[in-house]
């Protein structure tokens, strides 16, 4: 029994029993998380940090008085279930350079202003706030309530950062943060390792992009709190099973905020709730595998299978004659039209064509490009096996957008599903009968599609 006991017991059990005595149902997400103690003779300076799984307290947590405990506790825990570790990785993953500081400061503000409702923990004196970051690096007033309805990490993080892109030299600092974290595991030994060496992890990279004013401001706000987040590329799972983590996350946040009601560690139902996000390329690789997939044809040259084993009968009575199938002979074919009137970044857009060319090669499809604005600019052909290259090919355009003329010229080619390309600002009078996909940049996700899919660009 004294070994069970100790297996359980940690330096942050005083301050998980209060969080469950004030607030029992959101205060019980830390009853989901896992606990660890570091050694004693570890850096003092980490008082406690997250892999997204696992919080680790050094011994420098025991010197704080149990209010403060408690308030440290709530804040890694949150950390834990809005999932800011894996949606550090995730977000590196798409738009490649992350400055881990900037998106921990991001983090730790929507954190720290969703718990500084509560009067029975503390939080630190130089927490920085939500409402504070927006007023001081965005010059935008906002109260507390209207700013985490809004604000989730992702959306704040690419607001505040304007490094200048131009200094960096091909390294950056959350490149080799993100490289500490992932030299261990987050269980056992592994996991004490990753904590201890934060400190080494915080070393300035002389060839960092610079800041710029927005980036600098919230650097300096941060400066005086701890990082806490370890973020280990490789403990990420395969996507699918990340947007299931995701959305139970989401659904105990939910529960446990019902429950709990004006006792609620959340102050509101904030806009970071994690979220199930399926990535858009694979959502787009099963539409059109679906769309291009050769389909067999009837042939009323052969009979079907069961017609011939039967023979041509049913006991003593003839049967019908029934056809048969044959693959199709005529290649797939994908219309991918671009409207040149919107703005869509080159990263997303290189993202984007070669997803195409990979579907298309994989698929031995054939496709038209269809180029325009309010009219058809350019149309190009590229046969089964030719290469797809979006970056060689020239756009010329910008007047207003109608998709009516460009969608009239792809029904010319008889294509088996188009993909447009846009911001969807503009009448579409023609409706196919094929299926159509609405690739759209993030920016604009809440646009309305006239007909077919609507897919996220993120």
């Amino acid at each position: 029994m004294p070994e069970a006991a100790a297996l359980y017991s940690h330096r942050g059990t005083r301050a998980i029993q209060r969080m469950v005595e004030f607030a029992p149902s959101t205060g019980g997400l830390a009853l989901w998380v896992r606990h660890q103690d570091l050694p004693a003779d570890g850096d003092a300076s980490v008082v406690a940090v997250t892999d997204g799984t696992t919080v680790y307290y050094g011994a420098a947590f025991d010197k704080l008085p149990l209010p403060e405990q408690v308030g440290l506790v709530a804040h890694e825990v949150l950390h834990i279930a809005l999932r800011h570790p894996q949606r550090f990785v995730e977000l590196q993953r798409v738009i490649g350079d992350v400055d881990l500081e900037l998106f921990n400061v991001c983090a730790d503000a929507i954190v720290n202003s969703t718990l500084a409702h509560l009067s029975w923990l503390q939080l630190s004196p130089k927490a920085v706030m939500l409402e504070q970051l927006l007023a001081k690096a965005l010059k935008r007033e906002q109260d507390v309530e209207a700013a985490l309805l809004e604000w989730d990490v992702e959306k704040l993080y690419r607001a505040i950062d304007d490094r200048d892109s131009d200094s960096n030299n091909g390294k950056s600092k959350s490149g080799n943060k993100s490289q500490a974290g992932s030299e261990s595991n987050s269980s056992g030994s592994g996991g004490r390792d990753q904590a201890q060496s934060q400190s080494s992890s915080e070393q300035q990279d002389t060839n960092q992009r610079a800041d710029g004013a927005r980036s600098a401001k919230v650097r300096e706000l941060g400066a005086g709190s701890a990082r806490d987040l370890m973020p280990n590329p490789e403990s990420q799972s395969a996507p699918e099973h990340e947007a299931e983590h995701a959305r139970e996350w989401s659904e105990r946040i939910l529960r446990g905020h019902a429950g709990d009601g004006a006792f609620s560690m959340l102050r509101a139902l904030i806009a970071d709730l994690p979220h199930s996000r399926t990535p858009w390329a694979q959502v787009l690789r099963v539409q059109l595998a679906r769309g291009l997939a050769r389909k067999p044809s009837l042939t009323w040259s052969r009979p079907a299978r069961s017609y011939i084993a039967n023979q041509g009968r049913a006991g003593n009575h003839r049967m019908p004659f029934e056809p048969g199938f044959c693959a199709t002979k005529n290649e797939p074919r994908l219309a991918l039209i671009i409207d040149v009137s919107g703005s869509i970044e080159d990263q997303l857009m290189e993202r984007f064509a070669r997803e195409i060319e990979t579907i298309t090669r994989r698929q031995e499809a054939g496709l038209v490009l269809i180029i325009g604005d309010e009219r058809v600019r350019q149309v190009e052909f590229f046969e089964p096996g030719r290469r797809f290259v979006l970056s060689e090919i020239e756009f010329a355009g910008g007047g207003g957008t109608d998709f009516t003329p460009l969608l009239v010229e792809a029904d010319r080619h008889r294509p088996d599903i188009a993909v447009v390309l846009t911001d969807l600002e503009g009448p579409a009078d023609f409706k196919p009968r094929w299926p159509v996909i609405w690739a759209v940049p993030e920016t604009h996700a809440h646009a309305v599609q006239p007909f077919g899919r609507l897919l996220t660009l993120n």
